[in-house]
């Protein structure tokens, strides 16, 4: 990363402030350690009403499936935080005051700060469905939700999950794992086909129903019945379809957490606007994580980007801006991965579901459907674009150095096995792929030996 020149927003190495970061997830626990680490005197102070201490938002439905306790997903030991000098409030903020740069909590006193760092996360997408506020109906973010989900759950005999997205398949296999039929309603002709394309979403969702799940492509919710004691009886679709269930998972997407600073001097739209620093419109007030949107993204990135890598990465940046003198966030290329059942997902670089010339695609899948690659590249520079892969587990600094460096799709593909992560990638799928990539192209490249791989680490500086 370049330096940048100091500026006036970020009050670097002055004297010792009051840093409060609201949100204890992972950008607000990254830019708390990192700013202990390279500042020993400012006061430093996080504040969350959801949890007392951090844990992995992503392990949430391990708990529910009994597969881990609640402890287990806390990556820092209860005293690392006192050891570490970060003090931990655990409640809810209920006001900002940006004048007075002061904060109402929701059973404390008011609490002052110097800097304000504003990590709030994401909420659940509710889109006004009549009895969306019943009892036993939720989305699912929060351990506030899991705890709801443990005891709405408890009797129930049949239940609905309304999306088609990565929180709804979790929460499909979280509910499946207590023996609870699921009906699956997403409203798109294949399962998250707004962001994968067709081939894809069509692996995914016949492994859904593989996995005996009532998958319902094209089908819409238009409303919640109450059971009569404000508690979910049925869903109705917009077919008329009336569903019996106890239980319905609202799982439409997230959204920015920002209502605590909605209607205040604030600049926001989506999100929360940031510049490339994560600096907002008021002075030592900073968003980072999930409630941030970039008022000029970066190179091809989203305005609003929620996923964990990111949420740690703007952490480290904030940290450092606010310690060692302003860099701009510089994330390079776009990387994401996931589960579907025990289908593992990654994805590199740009794989939209649609795309148009001169962007071409290279894609293949195993016999079994549970495993399938796909590259995007320029057809005219032949250089790789993005990368898709189901069931097959390969290296990440593999691909981004090879998006980094523009490196072609012939490259890439004649020296696959070397970004080989997963043992049961066996090499007879390198061939199979590469004699595919043959035959769909024109060309005759030949599968690298082993022994060559040096000069692919030396070609990707790795």
């Amino acid at each position: 990363m370049k330096e940048g020149k100091p500026i006036e927003a970020f009050c670097v190495h002055s004297k010792a402030r009051h840093v409060v970061i609201i949100g204890n997830g992972i950008a607000g626990v990254t830019c708390a350690r990192h700013l202990r680490k390279r500042d020993s005197t400012s006061r430093i102070t996080i504040i969350s009403g959801e949890t007392e201490h951090f844990f992995s938002r992503t392990a949430l439905m391990y708990i529910y499936m009994g597969h881990m306790k609640f402890e287990h997903t806390k990556p820092y030991e209860d005293w690392f935080w006192e050891k570490n000098r970060l003090s931990l409030v655990h409640d809810w903020v209920t006001h900002i005051d940006f004048d007075k740069k002061e904060l109402q909590l929701k059973t404390q006193d008011p609490l002052a700060y110097d800097i304000l760092v504003l990590a709030l996360g994401s909420q659940s997408n509710m889109f006004g469905w009549p009895g969306q506020d019943l009892k036993g109906v939720q989305g699912l973010y929060s351990y506030q939700d899991l705890e709801n989900m443990e005891a709405s759950t408890k009797t129930c005999q049949k239940a609905v999950v309304v999306g088609g997205g990565l929180i709804g398949i979790e929460m499909a296999e979280m509910l499946r794992s207590r023996n609870i039929p699921v009906t699956f309603l997403v409203r798109e002709q294949a399962f998250w086909d707004n962001v994968l394309p067709p081939q894809e979403a069509e692996l995914v969702g016949r492994h859904i129903r593989e996995h005996h799940f009532d998958l319902r492509l094209g089908a819409e919710l238009d409303k919640i019945i109450d059971d009569g004691t404000g508690q979910v009886k049925a869903v109705v679709t917009k077919d008329g379809e009336e569903i019996a269930c106890q239980f319905v998972g609202l799982t439409v997407g997230v959204s920015p957490n920002i209502g605590l600073v909605r209607d205040t001097q604030l600049g926001i739209n989506k999100g929360i606007l940031v510049d490339e620093h994560f600096a907002t419109n008021i002075p030592n007030v900073f968003a980072i994580g999930d409630c941030a949107e970039y008022r000029t993204p970066p190179p091809l990135r989203r305005p609003v980007e929620q996923v964990w890598y990111t949420g740690r990465m703007h952490g480290e940046t904030l940290a450092h801006n606010l310690t060692q003198g302003p860099v701009p966030y510089q994330p390079g290329p776009w990387f994401n991965s996931a589960k579907f059942l025990d289908i593992e997902y990654q994805t590199y670089g740009l794989v939209p579901n649609k795309w148009e010339e001169p962007v071409v695609s290279f894609y293949w899948e195993h016999p079994d459907g549970k495993k399938c690659l796909r590259l995007l590249f320029d057809k005219n520079r032949r250089q790789l674009q993005g990368v898709n892969v189901f069931g097959m587990r390969l290296r990440h600094a593999f691909f981004d150095k090879a998006l980094r460096r523009n490196v072609t799709v012939e490259e890439v593909i004649g020296k696959l096995q070397e970004a080989n992560f997963d043992p049961e990638f066996y090499d007879r799928h390198y061939a199979e792929i590469l004699q595919r990539f043959n035959q769909q192209f024109g060309t005759s490249l030949q599968l690298q030996k082993e022994k060559k791989r040096k000069s692919l680490w030396a070609l990707l500086g790795l």
